[in-house]
């Protein structure tokens, strides 16, 4: 046991340097996603009119503009989102010590969309950080439900429970915001909430998504290293002296921000909370600390990659960015669940 904490809580050199090397590769790989997606669109825009349009913005320049107002906050938006997700599915698989949690099998994802159909049902016009307000809420009030579903069944709260509550009560959920949708005529609006999309993204979302990132991210930093004394198990983390109460409550405050933020100007992205978490520790080992920045430099980049596809598979017409999302997502998910591996 001892010999396990110390591998657990150590930073060892060699494993610090190969997290180095995996984040410089996977920040090049996301740079250069970056400019493609500036690039790539129903009009192809040159590279030598993109890096015009940042060394020289000419405002009298169509494809300035439209880098600067559509693109750029677009594959900006899209790097923010991807980091969220990723992380908050990190810290809700430490949290419940399911390898299968992410926001959206969770139903914290379909909570937030549920709250958002429902103001927006009653305030049309409702502002953006109104809405993620709204998402936090709405994300919040799923947990509880989700938890609260599963611990009143025989035996307590598991990873299992806690995976079917997570699927009852988004699936529940979901239906609730199709018939309140179609009920006040607005299902033609909300149909962007439902499978995920980037096309509405603008600066003010950026600004907002900044504003509760900072937050969010803060507290993880915070909750690094308690997440990974977590997989010791409850009896030794609390030998320990770290206050299980206050770790899950810090770990969920900060789930809650960052889904219902992202929930908020990007709809229902599902499966990005799944996948990049066992990515990360695949290459990285269970350590939070190294972890948690991989996945979000890898989310940032599946997030952009999965929208320059979004564009590319039926052109001019976009794909929902959710469906890219699940089709990576469900084999990765069948995967999980076929060879029971857990690498909490």
């Amino acid at each position: 046991m001892g010999r396990h904490l110390k591998e657990q809580t150590n930073l060892p050199a060699g494993r610090a340097v190969r997290t180095g090397w995996i984040l410089f590769a996977g920040i090049f790989v996301l740079i250069a996603a970056f400019f493609i997606s500036l690039g790539y669109g129903s009009t192809n825009i040159g590279s030598k009119m993109v890096w015009q349009a940042f060394l020289n913005f000419d405002p009298g320049v169509k494809e300035h503009q439209v880098i600067h107002e559509i693109r750029l906050p677009r594959v900006i938006t899209a790097a923010i989102i991807g980091a969220f997700l990723a992380l908050s599915g990190a810290v809700m698989q430490a949290l419940t010590r399911n390898p299968l949690a992410e926001p959206a099998i969770i139903g914290v994802s379909h909570g937030a969309a549920f709250a958002l159909v429902v103001s927006l049902t009653i305030f049309p016009r409702i502002s953006p950080s109104g809405s993620a307000l709204v998402s936090m809420a709405g994300a919040g009030a799923a947990v509880l439900l989700v938890f609260s579903l599963a611990s009143v069944s025989k035996g307590g709260i598991s990873p299992v429970k806690l995976t079917l509550a997570g699927v009852a009560i988004g699936m529940f959920l979901s239906s609730l915001t199709s018939v309140i949708a179609i009920h006040f005529d607005v299902a033609k609006d909300l149909s962007f909430w439902y499978a995920g999309s980037l096309e509405t993204s603008d600066w003010q979302g950026i600004k907002m998504l900044g504003v509760v990132g900072i937050i969010g991210i803060f507290i993880i930093i915070l909750l690094a290293r308690s997440l990974t004394l977590l997989s010791l198990g409850a009896d030794v983390t609390k030998g320990l002296g770290i206050n299980l109460q206050l770790v899950n409550i810090l770990g969920v405050c900060a789930v809650l921000l960052l889904t219902g933020s992202s929930v908020a100007v990007s709809g229902t992205v599902s499966f990005v909370g799944l996948v990049v978490p066992h990515i990360s520790r695949m290459l990285v080992g269970p350590d939070y600390r190294f972890s948690l920045p991989v996945s979000a430099v890898f989310g940032s980049l599946l997030l952009v990659l999965g929208d320059i596809g979004a564009r590319m598979i039926n052109p001019p017409y976009e794909t929902p960015i959710g469906v890219i999302t699940a089709s990576i997502g469900v084999p990765f998910f069948l995967y999980l669940v076929r060879s029971g591996r857990s690498r909490l």
